[in-house]
């Protein structure tokens, strides 16, 4: 972010095509994969593009295909994962999210860093209510991938978690993980992010090089820190699964077998999410009201949102209304 790599730019309003939605942005987090698309970290797909995939955007246009079972004015969501091919060994097995075409918001096209953007019908989700604009925004990938995190990391019911990072999606998997009856355990360097992890239920707190109080069933990496992985596995119980939420991860240490993987502990990836992934997620939170912890800022601040972030500086989710 030191290079500013964001521009602002004046342009005309998007056109959605048969197949989308046209919609005015009302709110856009700001996602860690924003920043490491913007930073150059994650291949470019398309220079230039906007960035944004948490989009609360409410239906003010639609193509000629119609607004499907969206109706004009509706707020709806708009998410990371925007095609998939549907005719793939991995699209028909149910497993979207490895479609080798499949294409996503802020990366392959425009997103919700702006006032206005387009999404295809099939992929616009329909959003709880009883949620400011503000607060559905993270739940667009944040909580939805945390959702996923928590599948792949195979938490028992009752049993321990240990969370590496706390941000945006840490902050909410912790919720889902303590209505299913764990105990949350929260790892991270920021003092203020451990504050407010003990103010949503955490059992307990400590630096992201600590040793939770007692071996764990499964843990979840959100920071973006491959140097984390031994020491998460190494917090392991026995047959215990860690997840690596990210979609980018600095490069892992050396593994060693007996400390890190004996005893059947497991890593696991989590790439992109399903669609019914969102729709399961979004309805537990329509049953679930979640605490949801915004920094918002001005649309014309993206570049400080993302700068805050990139140092750790962001209460929670940051989010640009514009």
């Amino acid at each position: 972010m030191s290079t500013q790599p964001l521009c602002r730019v004046q342009e005309s309003p998007p056109q959605p095509a048969a197949d989308e939605l046209l919609v005015r942005v009302l709110a856009c987090g700001v996602c860690r994969t924003d920043l490491h698309v913007t930073e150059g970290e994650l291949p470019v797909h398309r220079p230039g593009v906007v960035p944004g995939h948490e989009v609360v955007g409410e239906v003010i246009g639609a193509g000629d295909n119609g607004t499907g079972p969206f109706t004009m004015g509706q707020r709806v969501g708009i998410a990371w994962l925007r095609h998939t091919c549907g005719r793939c060994r991995y699209c028909t097995r149910g497993s979207e999210n490895l479609c080798p075409h499949s294409e996503y918001t802020g990366w392959d096209a425009d997103g919700g860093y702006a006032e206005g953007t387009t999404v295809p019908v099939d992929y616009a989700y329909p959003l709880p209510e009883g949620y400011p604009n503000a607060e559905l925004a993270p739940l667009l990938c944040a909580g939805i991938i945390g959702w996923r995190a928590l599948a792949r990391a195979n938490l028992p019911r009752g049993g321990h978690l240990a969370l590496y990072g706390f941000g945006a999606s840490a902050h909410l998997t912790a919720q889902i993980a303590l209505a299913q009856g764990a105990s949350v355990h929260v790892l991270t360097r920021s003092a203020p992010a451990r504050e407010l992890a003990l103010a949503l239920g955490a059992a307990s707190v400590g630096s992201a090089t600590d040793a939770p109080p007692q071996p764990v069933d499964s843990a979840i990496l959100f920071a973006p820190a491959g140097e984390l992985v031994p020491v998460a596995l190494a917090a392991l119980d026995r047959g215990g699964t860690l997840a690596l939420a990210g979609i980018h991860l600095t490069d892992i240490p050396a593994l060693h077998y007996q400390q890190h993987l004996f005893q059947e502990r497991q890593v696991r990836s989590v790439t992109a999410n399903t669609r019914h992934d969102g729709h399961e997620f979004l309805r537990f939170a329509a049953q679930h009201r979640l605490r949801v912890v915004t920094t918002d800022y001005p649309l014309d601040r993206a570049d400080t949102a993302l700068s805050d972030l990139a140092a750790d500086r962001v209460h929670g989710a940051a989010v640009l209304i514009p």
